[in-house]
């Protein structure tokens, strides 16, 4: 079976998975074939952004297969066919997302990171071609990847082998580095601060954080070791986080390094990949333990949590009852008795600590906040919040 017979087959094996397209270039940078509807969109936009340029470069010098990596998170992979340590032809698979694409990312990678002045509507329709590509974990393109370089070579690599080709000016983000380190800073903060209080709704959070980070940015070959890295500082991170919230030195500690050990066992990504979220929920959950009142009811404790967990909802006292099986009246009664506080004020001043949380983390506009806290106007909010805090939220934000 030639490499034309292989590449055929395998490129029916990885359509199975989703609509993942084979290109094949000639060495003189001629595209020699593809499988993909939008070929000539996507094969321009290949080079657009630079990627047919790093794959040439890259396979001038190397024999391994690389990821192609943009500043708007679409990722390419090529391997490379060699005749006589020759370049011959290179097969690229692709493209694929690492996460899901927003418009306003395309337009934000086009113009801050890549420096390239494209029109709306050119954008428009890029974007509607984006749609229609799938999003993929990277371990999984890589995975795909390796075996197209065995189709071509008849040569088995290890994960690690796999190189990875970031686009310089995504890399360095010139357009106001500072900014940047900023918003992740402010994104560690707030995720941090859900450790601290050992906030349950913490998924948003996390979310945000990972989509601005794929982790420590240590200058290495070794994708695994990287990541390994990355789960040990967050780990380290957390881990002192939730001292601060209240759980144990001994107990922190113990969890912290059973979990780092586990990163360090870690044979690939795939056991790596799910580590940091199943960290990170953990602590949440045993800081929140740690910080459940004894002397609620059970009832209350259910309804506090509730709340917690809903803050982006109008509550009313009457959802409570129904949710824990009382009256309104009793529930509301009980509910002050053991915590000192109406459902009202329970609520609002829960919504503000998040609030607070937002203000230091995100940049999110104070409308944006104070829609998203379920609050039924900014201004009310602001009053609100100046009430409980005795600042305004711009000036708690400045502050």
């Amino acid at each position: 079976m030639d490499i034309f017979q292989n590449m055929a087959l395998f490129s029916e094996l990885i359509q199975c998975g989703g609509s993942i397209y084979t290109w094949c270039y000639n060495a003189d940078g001629t595209l020699l074939r593809s499988n993909c509807p939008d070929e000539v969109f996507l094969s321009g936009a290949f080079e657009l952004l630079g990627c047919k340029q790093r794959m040439f470069e890259h396979g001038q010098k190397e024999d391994l297969p690389v990821t192609l990596g943009t500043a708007i998170g679409l990722l390419w992979g090529a391997a490379f066919e060699k005749e006589n340590d020759q370049l011959k032809r290179i097969w690229v698979i692709g493209p694929v997302f690492y996460q899901n694409v927003t418009l306003r990312g395309v337009e934000e990678g086009f113009k801050s990171y890549l420096k390239l002045e494209v029109s709306v509507a050119w954008t428009i329709q890029f974007y509607d071609v984006l749609k229609k590509v799938p999003v993929l974990q990277s371990t999984i393109l890589n995975r795909y990847l390796l075996m197209m370089h065995y189709c071509l070579t008849g040569q088995r690599l290890e994960l690690s082998s796999v190189n990875s080709s970031a686009l310089p000016e995504a890399r360095m983000k010139k357009e106001s580095p500072y900014r940047d380190r900023h918003k992740l800073w402010m994104a560690e903060q707030g995720m941090l601060q859900m450790v601290r209080t050992g906030d349950l709704n913490y998924k948003d959070a996390l979310s945000n954080s990972i989509s601005m980070s794929t982790g420590v940015p240590v200058q290495s070959t070794d994708v695994l070791r990287q990541g390994k890295t990355s789960i040990i500082v967050f780990t380290s991170l957390v881990c002192r986080a939730a001292i601060e919230g209240g759980l144990s030195p001994e107990e922190a500690y113990s969890l912290g390094d059973s979990y780092i050990q586990t990163a360090e066992s870690a044979k690939s990504m795939d056991e790596l990949y799910p580590l940091s979220t199943m960290m990170y929920d953990d602590f949440i959950h045993r800081v929140h333990k740690h910080r459940t009142n004894p002397n609620l009811s059970p009832q209350i404790q259910k309804c506090v949590d509730y709340i917690e967990m809903n803050l982006d909802k109008k509550i009313a006292a009457a959802d409570l009852a129904a949710l824990v099986g009382y009256t309104e009246y009793y529930l509301t009664h009980k509910f002050k008795e053991e915590t000192g506080l109406s459902v009202t004020n329970y609520t609002k001043f829960a919504k503000i600590e998040r609030a607070k949380v937002l203000l230091k983390s995100t940049e999110f506009s104070v409308r944006e906040i104070s829609e998203q806290l379920g609050f039924a106007t900014r201004n009310y909010f602001s009053s609100v919040f100046q009430q409980v805090t005795g600042k305004t939220p711009v000036e708690f934000r400045e502050n």
